[in-house]
């Protein structure tokens, strides 16, 4: 799969896309460009987002300006404790005149799913969520039913702290590709939204791309070069996590796969068909840290993720230059 190393007409093409991508979509969510980049990292990678923050810093914005900048559909569902499993994926009814059953879906058949306040669910309901999450199709009364392609969850959760909340289980954190926090927007951020919020609306944004073309973008993201050097770094920078005194689990294998996944697509974003240390050095937070349980003693002490990743960082040495001769 990796061998072939992608022209650089390609390249420079899907470089050009990310870019009027993330102007298109940084024209609607002020003043986070890196946000942005990490939430078309994880479009391009095929993997799903969860964005933990505080209500009304736009969360909901960044993933319907995401849809309308690729022409995709988009559809919203607010996660409430009475949710039912079948309020997500859909129903099957029987139909008097047709004598038959007929399967009316559910809203998480859509390009992009905006799941809001995920954690606010029962754990029953979340887990429709996340058989579609994985398979990229939804099983209603045995006959699977597959949700249209590309496909994203963009979910949001509200701090922990907050009340009315179920923590998210850990198999379910790790079926998210990368966790990101939108954070409050600096001062004069939030002066330039409030002279132009009418404005600057998602449904104003006119499309840059479409469905078709992010679904050949994706694919050129599985082609992009991985030395082999590389792959033996992911894999030692995730058993730093796992070996540090005052992790409870580490990142799983998943969570590696993950980030050569993210890797690969952040690279292209960057203008380049093959991944270097420094791709995976600026991916570890957002790909891992939702993946790295501390130590009940840890948490007690007000240790972080983050400070484990930078342990890890330090304790794994970068895979030197001349080691990875790639198709540049």
């Amino acid at each position: 799969m990796h061998n072939e190393t992608l022209p650089p007409a390609h390249v420079q093409g899907f470089a050009a896309v990310a870019g009027q991508l993330a102007d298109r979509i940084g024209g609607v969510v002020l003043g986070k460009p890196e946000v942005v980049r990490l939430a078309l990292t994880a479009f391009f990678a095929q993997g799903h987002v969860l964005l933990e923050d505080v209500p009304g810093v736009g969360k909901t914005t960044l993933a319907r300006a995401l849809a309308a900048a690729v022409r995709g559909q988009w559809r919203r569902i607010q996660f409430t404790p009475d949710l039912l499993p079948s309020d997500v994926s859909g129903v099957t009814i029987f139909n008097q005149a047709s004598r038959g059953f007929e399967f009316h879906p559910g809203p998480v058949f859509a390009n992009i799913v905006i799941a809001d306040e995920i954690n606010r669910a029962s754990p029953k309901t979340q887990s429709a969520l996340l058989e579609v999450m994985e398979e990229r199709r939804v099983t209603v009364d045995g006959v699977p039913h597959p949700v249209p392609q590309p496909f994203l969850v963009v979910a949001t959760q509200n701090p922990v702290e907050m009340d009315g909340t179920y923590r998210l289980p850990e198999a379910q954190l790790d079926r998210f590709l990368v966790k990101l926090s939108v954070g409050y927007p600096d001062e004069d951020v939030e002066v330039e939204v409030l002279r132009g919020a009418a404005a600057r609306s998602p449904e104003a944004i006119e499309p840059v791309t479409d469905t078709a073309t992010v679904g050949e973008m994706a694919r050129m993201a599985l082609r992009v070069h991985i030395a082999d050097p590389l792959y033996s770094y992911a894999v030692k920078l995730a058993a730093a996590t796992r070996n540090h005194p005052q992790v409870r689990v580490g990142v799983s294998p998943r969570g590696v796969i993950a980030l050569t996944r993210a890797a690969s697509a952040y690279a292209l974003i960057n203008g380049r068909g093959y991944v270097l240390p420094e791709d995976f050095k600026a991916l570890l937070g957002p790909v891992f840290a939702h993946r790295v349980l501390l130590s009940a003693d840890a948490q007690l002490r007000g240790v972080t993720a983050a400070e484990v990743l930078e342990d890890a960082v330090r304790s794994v040495p970068v895979p030197l230059p001349d080691n990875q001769r790639v198709g540049a």
